[in-house]
């Protein structure tokens, strides 16, 4: 199944700074995942960012937060999975009956947040699309495991050029030449 721009929303999961410190890649992921935003903005895709207990880990990094310049939802949680929190789980529900059931999955860390995110996605019956590139964990062996048993579990494994160009479906419009950049 192809990304839709139409069918899509854009979920960033817990890329704060007092997590990131410890994140193996954390600058790819932090570049990753701004420019998921940037294209989702452009495009009109609906953005939610999760923090993890902000009071003690502070909110998300500055540059995915200057990206999304209020343009969506941020929610806090305590929960691991984003479906386990109330907030978050009827903001995506209340997305996937506007049509939008491919959640694309951005942030930190792989192999807990994120996969229990898209796995509990799966388990609701949307379609969970991971960014490899824009995800990250403290070890390297934790993110190709979560890599691994996302994909094994259904979960599709993409990256950010492969919902670029799934969004954006052809060259020569305007919002390609808007995002061109982001690809080079």
């Amino acid at each position: 199944m192809l990304l839709a721009r139409e069918k899509s929303q854009l979920l960033i999961v817990d890329v704060q700074d007092k997590l990131l410190s410890a994140i193996s890649g954390k600058d790819r992921v932090v570049d990753r995942c701004v420019n998921l935003v940037l294209a989702a903005r452009t495009l009109g895709i609906p953005i939610t960012l999760s923090e993890q207990y902000p009071q003690g880990l502070g909110p998300t990094h500055d540059s995915i937060r200057d990206a999304f310049a209020n343009d969506g939802l941020i929610v806090d949680k305590t929960e691991f999975s984003c479906v386990k929190n109330e907030r978050l789980r009827d903001h995506l529900h209340d997305l996937r009956r506007e049509g939008r059931t491919q959640v694309v999955i951005g942030g930190i860390e792989a192999h807990v947040c994120v996969t229990q995110t898209a796995m509990d996605l799966e388990s609701q019956g949307f379609e969970a699309f991971v960014v490899a590139d824009a995800v990250g964990s403290r070890s390297k062996a934790s993110r190709k495991l979560a890599l691994a048993r996302m994909q094994k579990s259904g979960v599709d494994i993409v990256d950010l050029e492969m919902v670029l160009f799934e969004w954006m479906e052809r060259a020569g419009t305007p919002e390609f030449k808007q995002l061109q950049a982001l690809i080079k």
